[in-house]
């Protein structure tokens, strides 16, 4: 892998993603909107360029990247290996049942997958969810049956399948991926994880619920070395399933965190109900992402949350 494209590349794996093959000297085109407010996020260097390109203009997206790695005087003739496509709105709350933001979403990556057929990219990854899969009281494969009941689910789902009949349209190499629950920096302020650090630090009391559920966090740094071997290793056509591998109580998981920021923050446990519908195991099975990329995770739960909280208290100095 020597040159790669990522849509969607200010959130906690897009950024992780990038600052992995850039510390390998891999060339990265990161893919943003022009009037991004995170764009700012990204640090240009010898090996990482931005090029501004909404999703909705993914027809001009191959003109942009030549323009730019002409810019940075890279190598016009280098091949762009993988083309990363991660760009998603309506991830949370509502906008899970809009479902014509839903379905426009699926346009796009159909439209993503052109685009990187006229690149001549040799293959396109995908970043599904776990909500594909809807509800299941057991370890998430390629080969469970996918059920997903809100409109976020149902439109990853369609896109994972559809841009996998268009990559062969294409002849390109096609995978998706499902990733589980990932934390880390630049992820989302409303997530269970980057909400109660927040609370913690500010000796706010942290309401949850009783925690019962079994869960499955990955770091974002885990998330990146996986996107990255599957580039390298990954098999066509096939669809893998991103997380720790491991389920434990969410109880433990905000115990470790009260533990790593202030053993004496007060945790409300069962202060707040449980969501309708509330999935309460979810876990990756991995061992075909080990079997055929040799990925061994760098990062405990524990060592993956004082780099959070790191980053998080190095966030709240800046404001």
């Amino acid at each position: 892998m020597n040159r790669v494209i990522i849509t969607g590349p200010t959130g906690a794996i897009g950024m992780a993603l990038t600052a992995y093959l850039s510390d390998r000297n891999i060339q990265v085109l990161a893919v943003v909107r022009g009037d991004s407010a995170r764009k700012n996020r990204i640090r240009e260097s010898n090996s990482v360029a931005i090029v501004e390109c909404a999703l909705g203009e993914m027809e001009e997206l191959p003109e942009r990247v030549r323009k730019v790695i002409r810019q940075k005087h890279w190598n016009e003739m280098q091949p762009i290996d993988v083309f990363f496509h991660f760009a998603w709105d309506g991830t949370f709350g509502g906008g899970r049942d809009d479902m014509y933001l839903q379905n426009r979403y699926v346009k796009y990556a159909l439209e993503a997958v052109d685009a990187a057929a006229e690149l001549q990219c040799g293959l396109f990854i995908g970043a599904g969810s776990q909500a594909e899969y809807g509800r299941y009281e057991g370890k998430l494969h390629a080969n469970v049956p996918a059920f997903p009941e809100n409109g976020y689910g149902m439109a990853k789902l369609c896109a994972g399948q559809m841009t996998r009949i268009r990559c062969r349209q294409k002849g390109m190499r096609h995978i998706w991926t499902r990733i589980l629950s990932v934390y880390g920096p630049y992820d989302g302020s409303g997530t269970m994880v980057m909400s109660l650090i927040k609370k913690m630090l500010h000796g706010e009391r942290a309401s949850c619920t009783k925690g019962e559920q079994m869960w499955d966090y990955l770091y974002a740094k885990d998330a990146a070395k996986m996107m990255y071997l599957i580039g390298c290793y990954g098999v066509s056509g096939k669809v893998y399933c991103l997380g720790s591998g491991v389920a434990k109580p969410l109880k433990t998981y905000i115990e470790t965190m009260r533990s790593v920021i202030n053993p004496n923050a007060e945790v409300g446990f069962g202060d707040m109900e449980y969501a309708p519908g509330q999935v309460m195991y979810l876990c990756a099975d991995i061992q075909d992402l080990i079997d055929d990329t040799g990925y061994v995770s760098d990062y405990t739960f524990e060592t993956g949350i004082r780099e959070t909280v790191e980053w998080e208290e190095a966030q709240d100095e800046k404001d």
